[in-house]
């Protein structure tokens, strides 16, 4: 059966915390970060001149691609060489085991793809060096689908050559991240929605911008309708003064139409308090599965920098789990039917108003891949089924070798192990030109979000120069 074809009505899974059952198939997972925007080469540059470090972003999956998929013999394609003291740990520490890692950059990536376009007929073994690992993944491929953090049009051309199936098409990976079509899902649905405008280019946001501000919006922000890492995200202020605004740039209109909305910000319109949960979710065939939820932590950009679960207000706010999930299976429902499969995230707008007694809640985006969360979510249940994680992106403020750092953690007994069932888990590296750890990605499990809140403290004051919050 093909994964992306239509299903009727799913079934809305609620797992209340525990873990899904994960697709039962071996898998090839491109880890094509820099796809993430579908050809939106402006948009690209400016994700890896923000982020940094981007290429050892793809590190991540190495120790969740085998909880992902049960294999056998999985294989992961990234783009930079992992750094083995870090595997070591993941391997010989945790006892997780790895996937098999290639090596492809996305330049290579990328030229593959089109190679493989300008000539149908040639076989992959014949387009690579004799020594390239895909050639033998091809000759070993057999009944093994081909994944990655979005299926651009690359990933299918590849897949085809190595024998594979993808698990999602490129038209289902896109409708999925789009922002666009799950508005306009929500208005058809009268589900809530905050204020929105659609700008067909530049010289559109001048207006909208005056119909938000006379419905009592101070600011906006201009969203593209596909983006991620606040690239794609854009804050206006001062409505009142269009001529005032800053210029949008051509990159936000890659999709057609930007989403113009009305920014929420305590203390305007009534609003007492914001909150950013987000729910997880896993789509098979025939269900839609939510198994997590978390707080977003977020800059005061509105940049995503970590995750908490379970949210610490949750069970001050009885109703709110109940609306989110109510929802949750709508637009969960409509997600599977755009033919997109595998793990997701419902990002949520949660608003607390004078003299209401419940929020408000919103549907606020889908991200439709791997997503920030799903790391830490999969390890942490994996490890500690009932437990709380809190993942942190941080930036170091004297960068030191992964060895260095893995040793540091242990020596002062805060480094998570198999069976310990808290401390902190190093989730992934990023690396600077000069080799050394600048940035990483660090999982902080225990038995209550409290527990997780003071590993975190621990470790900070465990690094020489401590660290800041990064993005993700």
């Amino acid at each position: 059966m093909n994964p992306s074809a239509h299903v009727d009505r799913p079934l809305f899974v609620d797992t209340r915390g525990q873990m899904p059952p994960m697709w039962p198939r071996r898998a090839v997972f491109f880890a094509n970060l820099l796809a993430l925007f579908f050809g939106n080469e402006e948009q690209t540059r400016v994700l890896s001149e923000e982020v940094g470090e981007l290429d050892s972003y793809s590190a991540r999956l190495i120790p969740i691609l085998n909880i992902l998929f049960e294999g056998p013999d999985n294989v992961l394609v990234v783009e930079r060489k992992p750094d083995p003291a870090l595997c070591r740990y993941l391997s010989e520490d945790l006892g997780l085991e790895l996937p098999y890692i290639c090596v492809l950059p996305h330049e290579q990536y990328t030229r593959l793809g089109k190679l493989i376009a300008s000539r149908p007929d040639v076989p992959l073994s014949e387009l690579l060096d004799a020594d390239d690992p895909l050639v033998s993944i091809s000759a070993s491929s057999g009944n093994t689908w081909a994944d990655g953090y979005v299926t651009d049009e690359v990933l299918p051309r590849l897949a085809d050559r190595l024998g594979c199936r993808t698990i999602s098409s490129t038209n289902a990976s896109q409708a999925g991240n789009n922002k666009g079509l799950l508005q306009k899902f929500l208005v058809e649905q009268n589900l809530p929605t905050v204020a929105t405008e659609f700008a067909g280019g530049p010289d559109e946001i001048a207006g909208c911008a005056r119909s938000l501000h006379s419905q009592g919006f101070d600011s906006a922000v201009v969203r593209s309708q596909i983006g991620a890492s606040g690239v794609g995200m854009m804050k206006l202020s001062r409505l009142g003064d269009v001529d005032s605004l800053a210029e949008v740039p051509a990159y936000f209109f890659h999709e057609g139409p930007c989403l113009v909305q009305g920014w929420l910000s305590p203390g305007r319109l009534g609003v007492e308090q914001i909150r950013s949960p987000s729910t997880q979710l896993f789509l098979d065939e025939a269900n839609v599965y939510a198994f997590d939820m978390t707080e977003q932590i977020l800059s005061e950009h509105n940049i995503h920098e970590g995750n908490e679960s379970p949210p610490p207000y949750l069970d001050e706010m009885p109703g709110l789990r109940e609306e989110t999930m109510r929802q949750a299976e709508r637009v969960g429902r409509w997600l599977h039917e755009t033919g997109y499969r595998g793990t997701a995230s419902i990002d949520w707008l949660v608003v607390e108003r004078e003299g209401r007694a419940e929020p408000e809640v919103y549907v606020c985006e889908i991200n439709a891949r791997v997503t920030g969360a799903t790391y830490p979510s999969l390890l942490a249940k994996h490890f500690h089924p009932h437990g709380a994680w809190l993942l942190r992106n941080l930036r170091l403020s004297h960068p030191i070798t992964a060895s260095e750092l893995l040793k540091t953690l242990e020596e002062k007994g805060h480094l998570f192990h198999l069976g310990s069932r808290r401390g902190v888990l190093p989730l992934n590296f990023n690396f600077g030109s000069d080799g050394l750890v600048h940035k990483g990605q660090f999982i902080c499990i225990g038995d209550d979000s409290q527990e997780c809140r003071r590993f975190l403290q621990l470790a900070e004051n465990d690094m020489p120069g401590g660290w800041t919050a990064d993005r993700d």
